[in-house]
């Protein structure tokens, strides 16, 4: 497919790509079942990331104010030690910082501070992790699905 995946990290049953490109996941992550990559923009995934199972990550939309509806694909960046909870939705164009926690069913449309801990709809910040005791690898094989 083209995708640049690090070592320990895996991609479970179910899971769904838009494309064969503009996909690089770092080592020791987990992608849950069936998630949706929309990877027709880029996503990057650095080390030690958790996505919960029906997660959406999506690149491509329009841009809504053109005359002509135009479609537009903008990058996701998802940095270390992120946990995005069971079926959240990120737009294209945010940048997850290190250690953002996203709650289930949250819609991401802004990028995160690091170490925050975000739900609702649109998400909002409601806290902080200790940035000290992140020190974990995300890296999970499902025998059974």
């Amino acid at each position: 497919m083209g995708f640049k995946i690090g070592k320990g990290s895996s991609i479970h049953l179910g899971a769904k790509f838009n494309c064969a490109k503009n996909l690089e996941i770092g080592k020791d992550c987990t992608i849950n079942q069936h998630c949706w990559l929309d990877n027709r923009g880029r996503i990057l995934i650095k080390d030690n990331v958790s996505i919960s199972p029906h997660v959406k990550i999506v690149t491509a939309d329009h841009e809504v104010k053109s005359l002509t509806f135009e479609g537009r694909n903008r990058t996701i960046l998802i940095e270390e030690h992120c946990f995005l909870g069971v079926e959240s939705l990120i737009l294209g164009g945010v940048i997850l910082s290190t250690g953002t926690i996203i709650g289930a069913k949250s819609l991401i449309n802004k990028s995160t501070q690091p170490f925050g801990i975000y739900y609702g709809i649109p998400a909002s910040l409601k806290g902080k992790r200790d940035e000290n005791t992140i020190n974990y690898s995300a890296s999970y094989v499902r025998w059974f699905h």
